[in-house]
């Protein structure tokens, strides 16, 4: 808790003055039910910081802590959402046009206090009290324009973000902002009331994670964190980068995975790592759309997150991204020796929740063409800024994934599955996949062809090698930084890359895709759709803000072929091939990445292959150009398309003679050498 008088006394005198709202008459109806509701919230959190500063709260019992966490979340679960003010449609169809969108968005800004109750970050819950009572009084005479509480908002976001945007770039690299990591070293994990302290939504799936890696004996949890922090480690050696130089290292999670956290937190002090591990955004200013990055809980509500990802479109305009990279740049020199020690995150990944098909609501804010171009603007201007800090050729990563409960009655056996592919003999898959690597380096191309209902027609043009004998073009790669094991990988020559790319259904992102068709000509994205929306505006809109981040096109940034037939297998046994995440799902067939290739920042970096070969294919056209301009190089994304086998009806490498030589054929690997691959499908 800060010890300051001011604020103190600033943050006793607004929630005074809210605290009297809901007895006032001046604002009028339906308006001021809306503010009343909002002050009785606001009420709710000063109780909930009080309760928690008391000590209060350490002596619930566990069902007291769900009946709080269940009052925290309950107005947008899926059940309470259609007549929240939280949802854009029903504010709008409520308190009007003028009003309904702009008070929704201040809605789940003042949402966020939850989270900072519990951190004790009182500077945030009293400007977002402050905002609310400057809002409230706006309404209190006349009614105001839209263009005065859009004034006040921006102004808001502006001028706060000197303590919003730099507390958000702080906390992704100061280990001594260690809220969640005293939660995971510090309380008994075995009392399931840790859970609820760290102020996220708790879900069945959160709660049923916890008990059973609880029920799981220590030589499992070991086996599942010591795979993950030496997939980290291996990363650095196999970029030849010097991991003794780094302190930190992000750790992101999901709630339930804490036993897993805490051995790995051990792993990695082994290495001379301190863990930051900071939740994911819940202001406006700091989020990346629908996007979740940093630990988090469990999601109340998706469609509320996808309502809200673009309510920056209030306030972005030039000058504000201006001002939120000169915030940022001035945090980085002001804690530039935490983030040159900073390693990069190693993530936990969870899947098996229901899929997720978002509905494009009119009432909610969109990005006019002109911010579209901002934002990719921003975040190709912050990536720059932050890799001058956080170096890229210095710093690693790596994944791993698991199921969650809701992933059907098969769940533990699932789990198990998962744990099995994760630690699958990646010797094994080094020999077999050098053998394609082998036929790809003699090509100047792949055809790639699909079958039945995939419409895919595409030709991967290949980067050029001058010695053979020392050099590759294709990734042989094991289980380091993508966990599990299973794909070779290139970064593609784009000039000659061209056809159409179309798989029936994915998910990315956690976002479903049905029919999305993707066309390329010399490597860039000439067009684009799906068919998830009854208009084809809607479709081309949503792959455009969803896959392309509001660009205009971007290129083809890597071409791979999963080899992981254990992981297809196990998810036809299973039946869950939709709830995968492309960490896995990127394996089991060939799989596209539009944006920047794997190798962005580092591409200076030599790579090599466990046979000593140099892999040459780290640059395309446009990431060349960083020797240039570095804003012309970068997109600041890398979205995974994936062919499953069952609609693949062929790969084959086209060699410069015409000659050719097929790898997959209906499904099915037909190289020789590669028939172990074959024997799970």
């Amino acid at each position: 808790m800060e010890n300051d008088d001011v604020l103190l006394e600033r943050y006793s005198l607004v929630v005074e003055r809210i605290s009297q709202i809901p007895a006032e008459t001046t604002v009028q109806e339906p308006l001021r039910d809306y503010f009343v509701k909002m002050a009785e919230f606001i009420m709710q959190m000063d109780e909930l910081k009080r309760k928690l500063e008391s000590g209060e709260t350490q002596g619930y019992t566990l069902e007291q802590w769900q009946e709080q966490n269940a009052a925290l979340y309950a107005d947008i679960l899926p059940e309470n959402y259609e007549t929240s003010y939280a949802n854009p449609a029903w504010a709008v169809k409520t308190l009007g046009d003028v009003y309904g969108r702009i008070l929704s968005f201040l809605y789940a800004e003042l949402r966020g206090m939850i989270v900072y109750a519990f951190e004790g970050r009182l500077t945030e819950m009293t400007i977002l009290n402050e905002l609310f009572v400057e809002i409230y009084n706006c309404f209190e005479d006349e009614l105001p324009s839209y263009r005065k509480l859009q004034q006040i908002v921006y102004w808001f976001e502006s001028d706060n973000s000197d303590i919003t945007v730099e507390y958000r770039t702080r906390e992704a690299i100061d280990p001594s902002l260690d809220f969640a990591v005293r939660i995971i070293c510090e309380e008994d994990l075995n009392d399931l009331r840790y859970l609820y302290k760290y102020g996220e939504y708790v879900s069945e799936n959160e709660l049923e994670m916890a008990r059973f890696m609880n029920s799981l004996p220590q030589e499992d949890i070991d086996l599942m964190a010591d795979t993950y922090t030496e997939g980290y480690r291996i990363g650095f050696v196999l970029g030849h980068k010097d991991l003794s130089k780094k302190e930190t290292v992000n750790i992101r999670f999901t709630l339930g995975f804490e036993r897993m956290v805490k051995k790995a937190i051990q792993n990695f002090a082994q290495m001379g790592l301190k863990p930051v591990i900071y939740r994911a955004a819940v202001s406006s200013v700091n989020k990346r759309q629908a996007s979740r990055i940093g630990y988090l809980g469990g999601i109340p509500n998706k469609q509320f997150d996808y309502d809200h990802k673009n309510d920056n479109a209030i306030y972005l305009d030039k000058p504000f991204i201006e001002r939120k990279l000169g915030v940022m740049r001035t945090a980085y020199e002001n804690y530039r020796k935490l983030a040159n020690g900073h390693a990069g995150p190693a993530c936990i990944e969870t899947f098996g929740e229901q899929p997720f098909a978002p509905l494009d609501k009119e009432e909610a804010y969109h990005l006019s063409d002109k911010q579209q171009k901002l934002s990719a603007l921003y975040d190709s201007e912050s990536a720059q800024l932050t890799n001058q800090y956080i170096i890229g050729e210095e710093r690693s990563f790596t994944i791993i994934a698991f199921p969650v409960p809701e992933i059907g009655s098969s769940f533990e056996e699932i789990f198990r599955e998962v744990v099995r592919i994760n630690t699958l003999d990646y010797k094994l898959y080094e020999r077999i996949q050098q053998t394609i690597i082998d036929v790809l380096d003699t090509g100047v191309s792949v055809h790639i062809r699909g079958c039945g209902r995939n419409r895919t027609d595409l030709t991967v043009m290949l980067k050029d090698i001058e010695d053979p004998q020392k050099q590759t073009k294709f990734e042989n790669c094991v289980a380091d930084v993508n966990i599990p094991v299973g794909e070779v990988f290139t970064s593609p020559k784009l000039s000659g890359t061209t056809g159409v790319l179309h798989v029936s259904e994915v998910y990315l992102n956690e976002l479903k895709y049905i029919d999305l068709s993707v066309t390329l000509k010399d490597g860039m994205i000439t067009d684009y759709t799906c068919g998830n929306f009854d208009s084809e505006e809607k479709n081309r809109k949503y792959v455009r803000e969803n896959v392309l981040y509001h660009h205009d096109t971007l290129p083809l940034g890597e071409f791979a072929i999963g080899t992981n037939t254990t992981a297809y297998a196990a998810a036809r046994k299973y039946g869950i091939a939709d709830k995968l995440p492309i960490l896995i799902a990127e394996k089991m067939g060939p799989h596209f990445a539009v944006g920047d290739t794997c190798y962005s920042w580092s591409e200076d970096t030599a790579v090599f292959n466990p046979n000593g070969k140099e892999i040459v294919a780290r640059d395309n056209e446009v990431s060349i150009l960083r020797k240039e301009d570095p804003g012309r190089a970068y997109f600041n994304c890398h979205t995974d398309i994936t062919i499953p086998y069952d609609e693949l009806g062929l790969i084959e490498v086209v060699r410069e003679d015409g000659s050719r030589t097929e790898i997959i054929k209906d499904g099915r690997f037909v190289l020789p050498g590669t028939e172990e691959l074959n024997k799970p499908l």
